[in-house]
């Protein structure tokens, strides 16, 4: 309270990505630059009809301002509760405003300390999720059944603790995850104006574009564990400063989608995994993970670990925690199709003869033109296909490195398929970072139909349902 004595000072809190570090500094030097492994809890029960600031926000802070912080009444007129993580991505910038309001004339403030599991990189989740009663799930792998570990509710570190002995792999994917929250927040909130300047294949890059591949780098070097990364904005590779034996290689598509950003339909992040030091010289199948970030009506991340049955769905909850809600194993018929480049219907018969035949079947038309979310329904209703085919006048726009492989991964780990009307795109050799490719993604049958109607025949023909040509 004040008692009358001394008008307390108001404190400007800057706005916040949820995930991102706050850029203040104090004596000159940036004041998180080494963090503790402790949580700073602190609820502060203002009263106010108006929250001018969100329920829950994330921020860091150390030990000793504490009280530099909290010696003196706040000046807001909301109810909030601020985190502090053990550890947060370095050096990711946040656009920073600041609200200034009267004190009230008087409030309570509660503060706790939590200690950190050091199991967890990046700290202890902000609440324990509940979990469900499913502890085990079955996959079928050549018509026998493998039980997992995987538990629905498993927070991400929780998870990849059980899906991969290799703690370096670990480390990565959590460090990707801190990125695409970060990235989900932007998404919603910076610029979809163009920024006049294009990248090496031609294409125009957004504001969030460049934002978003920012991010994932910063996320790559702060692992400790990746050796080189590209992307499509930056295609080139990219020393992060990782170990070539037991470190690996990332390729990654920022945000797939960004055309549509404006529209507010849904965009993602893909990226794939490899081992060691190359991302050429290697098949999609080299692969020892792939994920993508989803940013539509929920953000989630699917993440499919080589070796590890099934495609997992982890939501990201208000607090910020990761929580797994959906493992898929099977792709089951089902009439449902997304198909993109429809322009080359125009000179490739069999191409129209193939969308002749899903419309004359009435399935459902789901396309959004963005790859995302259109091969990630595949996954999370478990049927349909995603066609993207070529022709002599409408050639490959999608990169085998970049976007094919790693969904290719994440739908073959779900009991999917895929084709470049051949073969399984896994099979395919990476010869240079632009290589483009024709892609088919979906249930075995309409793998099938997809090959034959192109080429006459299919490799698919003889190969059980679960097991991967």
């Amino acid at each position: 309270m004040n008692d009358g004595k001394s008008k307390p000072k108001p404190i400007s809190l800057p706005s916040l990505s949820l995930f991102a570090q706050l850029p203040i500094t104090k004596a000159g030097k940036h004041i998180f630059s080494e963090l503790p492994r402790g949580t700073l809890r602190v609820k502060l029960p203002l009263s106010s009809p108006k929250p001018l600031v969100s329920d829950f926000f994330v921020f860091t802070i150390l030990y000793p301002f504490f009280f530099f912080f909290f010696d003196q009444p706040l000046a807001m007129e909301t109810s909030i509760t601020c985190y502090s993580r053990g550890i947060l991505l370095p050096s990711v910038s946040s656009q920073r405003s600041s609200t200034l309001v009267s004190p009230p004339s008087s409030f309570s403030a509660s503060s706790s300390f939590k200690r950190l599991k050091s199991s967890s990189i990046f700290g202890d989740s902000l609440r324990l999720a509940s979990r469900s009663q499913l502890k085990a799930t079955k996959a079928k792998n050549n018509g026998a059944s493998t039980v997992t570990k995987c538990e629905i509710g498993q927070s991400l570190e929780e998870f990849l603790a059980q899906a991969t002995p290799d703690k370096g792999l670990r480390t990565l994917l959590t460090c990707m995850g801190e990125a695409l929250r970060t990235i989900a927040f932007k998404v919603r909130t910076a610029s979809c104006g163009g920024t006049a300047c294009v990248n090496s294949f031609g294409d125009e890059q957004l504001a969030v574009d460049m934002l978003a591949d920012k991010l994932l780098f910063e996320a790559l070097q702060y692992s400790h564990v990746c050796k080189y990364a590209c992307s499509e904005e930056v295609p080139e590779l990219q020393d992060m400063g990782g170990p070539v034996e037991g470190g690996f290689s990332v390729a990654f598509d920022p945000l797939d989608g960004s055309s549509i950003v404006d529209t507010n339909f849904t965009v993602g992040t893909i990226f794939g995994v490899w081992p060691g030091d190359k991302l050429t010289g290697v098949t999609g199948g080299d692969q020892v993970a792939a994920a993508m970030g989803i940013y539509g009506p929920r953000t989630t991340y699917v993440l499919a670990v080589k070796g590890f049955p099934g495609t997992h769905e982890f939501l990201l909850l208000d607090e910020g925690k990761w929580q797994h809600v959906k493992e898929t194993t099977e792709i089951n018929e089902g009439k449902m199709f997304s198909p993109g480049n429809l322009r080359a219907t125009f000179d490739n018969s069999e191409y129209s003869k193939l969308i002749d035949y899903y419309v004359k079947e009435k399935y459902t038309l789901r396309y959004t033109g963005g790859m995302v979310p259109d091969v990630n329904q595949i996954i999370v209703k478990e049927k349909g296909i995603f066609t993207n085919v070529t022709s002599p006048t409408a050639k490959a726009k999608l990169r085998l490195l970049f976007e094919v492989a790693p969904l290719g991964l994440l739908v073959e780990n779900a009991g999917g398929f895929s084709s470049d009307g051949y073969k399984s795109v896994l099979d395919k050799t990476i010869v240079n970072l632009d290589d483009r490719t024709q892609v088919a993604y979906g249930s075995k049958n309409e793998i099938i139909r997809f090959e034959e109607t192109l080429y006459g025949t299919s490799r698919l023909k003889n190969v059980p349902i679960g097991v991967t040509a």
